[in-house]
């Protein structure tokens, strides 16, 4: 057995003041009742909340502050992410993994912004891999990369066992994302810690999925910090053996026949992708996508024979508008 703590700490965020003295508050509260406690996570934006006007450059004062905290307890840090502002004005959404020494070891910024709500924000491009000395390896991913499994498959194919998933989802589709997670981590076989925060930060429901995609931890509504020892034997076990015996899913994708041609964006494999529309926030009364309000056309009537039956039944299935 390979034991290693991790405590998520899901927390409200407030969005028009810096969250950095309740977050090191939380660290102080946390090493007080766990001190067994390795790593501490918190959840994406959880500094400065979701407001990109509040962006910073790299280095700042905070980032320092959390490098004193880890060194002070001897834990790695992963203070959630904030808005990184670099010199030529793009934005990205960016988390920094501090080892037990105070060093920044690694950052990585966020590949998917959530647009078309984010689109102020840019896009990393850039994977975030790091070993923990006799532990094992671990990996960055942000919210809304995870609905993306090439992300994850980069990932563990480099050998990540723990994805470690900072979000800020306050949304209706925080169902989905949970189930995500879980597919997640039977998929790729590995830990998947997904911290959520509270108010301005998300409606919580932090989880932690071990990689049978048994559910170890899932929070409520309300402040939690939680520490989850995993064991990466579990992890190497099962990629080898297979989830419960079962599925040995790494070792079948290493050993594929197929190639996937729609990852050659020349390939015109992704054809359909563009007669979608373009990425923008729906409006009022939005029709895009929707079938034609002609019901008849709808279910499969041509053109003429649609026109043809508007002549014998001038009347019959109209809308009142064109």
């Amino acid at each position: 057995m390979t034991p290693f703590a991790i405590t998520g700490i899901q927390m409200h965020v407030g969005a028009l003041h810096s969250n950095v003295d309740a977050m090191l508050h939380r660290i102080d509260v946390m090493m007080a009742r766990f001190p067994w406690t390795q790593m501490a996570l918190f959840s994406e934006l959880a500094p400065y909340g979701p407001l990109d006007r509040f962006a910073q450059p790299f280095p700042n004062d905070d980032l320092s502050r959390f490098q004193d905290a880890a060194r002070r307890y001897g834990i790695w840090l992963i203070p959630g992410s904030m808005f990184e502002k670099h010199e030529d004005g793009r934005i990205f959404n960016t988390s920094v993994v501090i080892n037990p020494e105070g060093e920044i070891i690694s950052k990585y910024s966020k590949m998917f912004p959530f647009k078309p709500y984010e689109q102020n924000i840019a896009s990393g491009t850039e994977f975030c891999i790091f070993d923990v000395p006799d532990v094992g390896r671990f990996g960055l991913s942000i919210c809304y990369d995870i609905w993306f499994p090439e992300t994850t498959r980069h990932l563990t194919s480099q050998g990540v066992e723990v994805l470690l998933h900072p979000v800020l989802t306050g949304t209706t589709d925080r169902e989905a994302e949970l189930s995500i997670a879980k597919a997640t981590a039977a998929q790729f076989q590995c830990y998947v810690f997904d911290v959520n925060g509270l108010a301005a930060g998300g409606v919580g429901r932090s989880l932690v999925v071990d990689p049978s995609a048994t559910v170890l931890h899932q929070s409520a509504g309300q402040e939690d910090i939680f520490p989850i020892e995993i064991d990466l034997d579990q992890v190497r076990r099962q990629r080898e053996v297979g989830l419960k015996g079962l599925g040995q899913v790494l070792k079948s994708f290493r050993d594929r026949e197929a190639d996937f041609p729609v990852y050659d964006r020349n390939s015109g494999a992704d054809a359909y992708l563009h007669t979608l529309g373009p990425l923008r926030i729906p409006q009022k009364g939005d029709v895009a996508g929707v079938a034609a309000s002609d019901p008849r056309t709808a279910l499969g009537y041509s053109e003429d024979i649609a026109t043809e039956t508007d002549n014998l039944y001038p009347y019959e299935g109209r809308s009142g508008t064109d």
